[in-house]
């Protein structure tokens, strides 16, 4: 079923019912149209086809249709790069051909061509039109009504501190991701799946990026990592937490008690400091 209103930011289903020189146009079900350029149209687009298309200004400030998908929606964050500054403001890469426009009011920082940051899509309500943001604290929520241990959510990481990473959760929650309980390099801007370790009373979140008392998931690593391996290794849970962290991306912890259980359950054997696949 095609969307009623076309707005821009977000993804839409709307309806091909018009071929011309310049591409398709589409509608919506209040009858609203956009283009989508030839650049845009395949061979296995026919008329009345519904199609799922991302809404934005075009260079002459014209709403406009395409497949591709920016790094970041209205709401979201990505991690951008400034590629043109004027004095009103600076234009971002964010993956589309008409760049993402931060206006000066809304950078907390110096932005240069060559820079990065860390920003969120935001949409005028006035205008209909979308801006960069660099000022996202405004956008955090304290509403934690609904979360709780282990549930899984979409993080982007955004700062490092002292203890470990910065995040922002589900675009709207802050977190953090400690530096003992990383098993892999972390950079700005890298997007992961997490789990909620705790609710802290400040409204913030400490994740994990493995779930929380699963013990299933550790077993899984490890056999998966044997399988990959040759079914054996030289290694057991008495090996230093680094060379564990490096092969199988697991506190020493987990790890021990991961192999434990799949050697009680006689899917693992332990001999001579070499753990392998029962047969």
């Amino acid at each position: 079923m095609i969307d009623n209103v076309i707005e821009a930011g977000s993804v839409h289903k709307l309806e091909i019912y018009k071929d011309t020189d310049f591409g398709f146009f589409l509608r919506s079900g209040n009858e609203q149209e956009v283009l989508l350029p030839n650049a845009y149209v395949t061979k296995d687009m026919n008329m009345y086809d519904e199609i799922d298309v991302f809404i934005y200004h075009d260079s002459e400030d014209r709403l406009i249709a395409t497949t591709k998908r920016p790094y970041a929606m209205e709401g979201e964050y990505f991690y951008g790069e400034v590629v043109d500054y004027k004095q009103y403001g600076a234009f971002i890469d964010w993956g589309l051909p008409k760049d993402l426009f931060v206006p000066l009011s809304q950078q907390k920082a110096y932005f240069h061509v060559g820079k990065k940051f860390i920003l969120r899509v935001c949409l005028d309500r006035e205008t209909g039109r979308l801006y960069g943001t660099h000022k996202i604290g405004k956008h955090i929520i304290r509403d934690m009504k609904g979360l709780h241990e282990n549930k899984e959510m979409e993080i982007i990481v955004i700062a490092k501190t002292p203890l470990g990473y910065k995040v922002i959760a589900d675009s709207k929650y802050e977190g953090m991701l400690f530096d003992n309980e990383i098993f892999d390099n972390i950079n700005i801007g890298d997007k992961y799946r997490a789990y909620i370790k705790k609710v802290r009373p400040d409204f913030k979140l400490d994740l994990s990026l493995q779930p929380i008392s699963n013990d299933n998931y550790a077993q899984d690593k490890i056999l998966e990592v044997l399988k990959d391996k040759g079914n054996s290794l030289e290694i057991t849970s008495k090996s230093s937490p680094e060379i564990i962290k490096e092969i199988f991306g697991l506190s020493k912890k987990s790890f021990k008690k991961g192999l434990n259980a799949l050697i009680e359950s006689k899917q693992i054997k332990l001999e001579n400091s070499i753990i392998s696949l029962e047969n």
